[in-house]
């Protein structure tokens, strides 16, 4: 049984963890829209320099706040939490493309949104849960340990 203290802390974890996700989505999305707009980079290459400003402000938001690590390998925990990142990013992938067109098949159409696109976005928000407490649940047990 999980005590009361500790559905507490992990309560606040999972908030903190969170509030750090949401801004790594933010940190992304504003890293992509200047390489690509302002300095006029590929959209591609942009992507990539936005994922990885949003995968570092991750690592150190989580390392510094969520988790309160003190670990002084941080080699260690870089390479555990890129592994843990592509792990639960694959997770989500397969989630994604197994889901993906069952939810199309629904013909449930939502606020005007056909089937296909709501299928396929209810596919990627499923994903995103997935992805989200199994990366929060492999870091918690794993990287930040």
């Amino acid at each position: 049984m999980i005590d009361k203290q500790q559905a507490k802390t992990t309560t606040i974890q999972l908030i903190k963890y969170g509030i750090v996700g949401v801004s790594n989505s933010l940190i992304t999305l504003i890293v992509i829209f200047l390489c690509d707009e302002v300095i006029g980079m590929k959209l591609m290459l942009a992507d990539v320099i936005g994922y990885i400003a949003g995968l570092i402000n991750s690592f150190v938001w989580n390392k510094n706040w969520v988790f309160k690590s003190h670990n002084k390998q941080l080699h260690r925990e870089v390479l555990l939490f890129v592994v843990g990142f592509l792990v639960c990013f694959g997770l989500q992938f397969v989630t994604v493309l197994f889901l993906r067109n069952p939810m199309k098949a629904l013909e449930v159409e939502v606020m005007g949104i056909p089937s296909d696109i709501f299928g396929e976005y209810a596919a990627v928000c499923i994903g995103m849960v997935v992805y989200t407490l199994a990366n929060y649940a492999y870091n918690r047990f794993v990287t930040f340990k």
